[in-house]
C-alpha cells in the first residue's frame, strides 16, 4: 500500500537522502549521536561527574527522548514496518535507546549507550559512500574463506602456549609468580604475542632460555595470519575484476573503479546495490 500525506513526507525526510530535508535530517541526527556518545564518555570521568552530574543526567534523558521519538516515527512512516524493525539499522536504533531505560533497573547499563556510535554508519548514506561497502564485502569474504586455515593456525598457537606454559610452571614454579598452569599459559600468550606486560617474569637461567625461545617463536609466527588473509584477499580481488566485463567487446578483468574498457574504450556500466529502507 503506497504512502500518502504525512507518512509519505516523513518517509522521504527520514529514510531518504535525495532531498535537502533528508540530508539535513541525517546530518543533524549524526551530530546528535556523536554528542550523545561524547556525553556518555565524559560522564564516566569521576571528576567531571562530581561537577556536572546533574547536567549529564538531564542531557542524557533529553537525547534518549529524542532518539525514542525518532525510532517511533521511523516505525510509523516506514513502508514495511516489520522489515525496518528487523533490519540491521532498525535493531541498532532500538539498542541505542534501551540502555537508558535498563539503567533504571540495572546500575551501570547507561555506559552501554556507546552502542549509539553504530548509528553513525548512516554517514555512508549521507555522503553517498555506499559503493565503498563493496570493498568491505570483499574483505569479509576473504576472512570467511580463510576461516579454516586461521582456525588451524590459532589452534596450533594455543597448543604451543599450553606446552610452554606447562614447562614454565615446572621450571619457575609459584615462587617466581607462575602459581598455576593457567597463569603460566597467560604469560606464554603475553610473551608469544610480543605484548610483554612484565607482571610475570622468569628468574632462572633455564626459564629465561625458554622465554627467549618463546619470543623468537612469537616473532616468527606473528605474520602468518596476515599472509593467509592477504592470499584470500588477492584471490577475491581477482575474482571481482573478472566480474567487471565490458558489454561491447566482452573483455573482463577491469578494476572495480574503472569507467572505460581498457581494450575498446567502451564506457563500463556502474552497478550499485539498491539501498534498503532499513538503512
Amino acid at each position: 500500500m503506497p504512502l500518502t500525506g504525512t507518512r509519505k513526507w516523513l518517509n522521504e525526510v527520514i529514510f531518504g537522502t535525495d532531498t535537502p530535508a533528508g540530508k539535513y535530517f541525517d546530518v543533524v541526527l549524526i551530530w546528535a549521536i556523536l554528542l550523545s556518545v561524547t556525553l556518555v564518555v565524559l560522564a564516566s570521568v569521576e571528576s567531571l561527574w562530581v561537577r556536572f552530574g546533574e547536567t549529564f543526567y538531564q542531557l542524557e534523558w533529553f537525547f534518549t527522548a529524542l532518539f525514542t521519538l525518532e525510532y517511533i516515527t521511523r516505525i510509523y512512516c516506514a513502508r514495511d514496518r516489520r522489515e525496518y524493525v528487523t533490519s540491521f539499522y532498525g535493531v541498532v536504533d532500538l539498542l541505542a535507546i534501551l540502555p537508558s531505560y535498563l539503567a533504571l533497573i540495572f546500575t551501570g547499563a547507561t555506559y552501554l549507550m556507546v552502542i549509539r556510535l553504530l548509528r553513525v554508519l548512516r554517514v555512508f548514506r549521507v555522503l553517498k559512500l555506499v559503493r565503498y561497502l563493496s570493498d568491505a564485502n570483499i574483505l569479509m569474504r576473504s576472512l570467511w574463506q580463510a576461516r579454516r586455515r586461521i582456525f588451524v593456525f590459532y589452534t596450533s598457537v594455543l597448543v604451543l602456549c599450553i606446552i610452554f606454559g606447562s614447562i614454565m610452571f615446572v621450571v619457575e614454579g609459584p615462587k617466581h609468580g607462575f602459581t598455576s598452569i593457567p597463569k603460566s599459559i597467560y604469560w606464554t600468550i603475553v610473551t608469544i604475542t610480543t605484548v610483554g606486560f612484565g607482571d610475570i617474569t622468569p628468574h632462572t637461567p633455564l626459564g629465561q632460555a625458554i622465554a627467549s625461545m618463546t619470543m623468537l617463536i612469537g616473532y616468527s609466527i606473528i605474520a602468518v595470519p596476515t599472509g593467509i588473509v592477504t592470499a584470500e584477499l588477492a584471490h577475491e580481488i581477482g575474482r571481482e575484476k573478472q566480474l567487471a566485463r565490458c558489454h561491447n567487446c566482452g573483455k573482463a578483468g577491469h578494476d572495480a573503479d574503472a569507467e572505460y574498457c581498457k581494450q575498446c574504450g567502451y564506457r563500463l556500466e556502474d552497478f550499485e546495490e539498491p539501498l534498503e529502507e532499513g538503512g
